[in-house]
């Protein structure tokens, strides 16, 4: 060890010679391109006929017409290290997005969720949409509307409305990939206002799950109409249900206390007097505990997983 080897090192270049095996090391490869090779395939790539073909095509191609030079990977390959990978202008630009970062809820008015369901009509094939933004720490419902169209421009009248009354600026308004959450009108209304935008991936309803739930607790909750015959008969509506929703409905998600209890902070107060409560219970009847553990009611910290747009570089 004075030299810093140790001998498995030394048995292994006598056994194998001393070529150099770490990762990354200049080696022979007896199957890569010759120089010419790659050279011919670049420039029948970036010929007159094959210019406007895909690698796939071009490799498929040839060899329909018994030509082969090597797969469409190598091309790939050739065409990056020469850099002529780039992207077409008359396609769109692929977006990309960042890793989700956790986000963790303290406060109300820090993130707000919203999106656009559909309303049955008397009419078949004829809906109402119902625009709702819901505050993730509490899950109230802090601005609604219902509209005959899905537009971006509605959804910046509400964002513009909700702003101005509650006199509040979200930190991040989170929402899916639908194209009034997407549109430019409410893009640049929130990016003037410094707030972050976050979408969810495609085709993932996870990403936000709290107003598909609030959306699910809406239509499945007792008296939901069947459908709605006018604008103004499901305005009414939803406006008794929002009522009801934030000063009424004991929300499971947190811990069976209103949404507007838990934005006051009476909550806390109300776990603690459900606390005592069992807790005395057990003291009067020590066997129904027979696992030695209490239930108790508390408020569960919200994480949020921010997945900012970003475009591809």
């Amino acid at each position: 060890m004075f030299l810093g080897v140790t001998l498995r090192s030394i048995q292994n270049w006598r056994k194998h010679g001393l070529c150099d095996r770490r990762k990354g090391s200049p080696r022979h490869v007896e199957h890569r391109l010759r120089a010419e090779e790659e050279q011919e395939f670049y420039q029948t790539a970036n010929s007159a006929r094959f210019r406007d073909m895909t690698p796939a095509q071009i490799v498929a191609t040839l060899a329909a017409e018994g030509t082969y030079i090597a797969s469409a990977s190598t091309l790939y390959r050739i065409l990056r290290k020469r850099k002529a990978l780039e992207h077409r202008q008359n396609s769109k630009k692929p977006r990309a997005t960042r890793p989700a970062q956790t986000y963790f809820v303290t406060a109300p008015d820090q993130v707000y969720s919203w999106d656009i369901t559909w309303l049955k009509t008397d009419v078949r094939g004829i809906f109402l949409y119902a625009y709702t933004i819901i505050d993730l720490f509490d899950r109230s419902i802090v601005g609604w509307s219902i509209e005959e169209t899905e537009s971006d421009e509605h959804a910046t009248r509400l964002f513009r409305r909700l702003v101005r009354d509650r006199n509040v600026l979200p930190r991040i308004v989170h929402a899916d990939n639908g194209h009034p959450m997407r549109g430019v009108t409410l893009a640049v209304f929130l990016d003037s206002l410094m707030i972050s935008r976050s979408y969810s991936r495609p085709r993932c309803s996870n990403d936000n799950a709290h107003i598909e739930s609030y959306h699910k607790t809406m239509k499945y909750t007792v008296g939901y109409p069947k459908m709605f015959t006018s604008i103004d008969h499901a305005r009414s509506w939803y406006a008794d249900f929002v009522h009801w929703y934030n000063t009424e409905h004991l929300h499971s998600g947190l811990g069976y206390v209103t949404p507007q209890q838990r934005r006051s902070g009476e909550a806390d107060q109300i776990y603690a007097t459900r606390n005592k409560t069992i807790v005395d219970a057990r003291e009067r009847n020590p066997l129904r505990w027979r696992r030695n553990r209490t239930f108790s009611y508390k408020s569960k910290p919200v994480s949020f997983e921010y997945r900012p747009l970003v475009q591809a570089a």
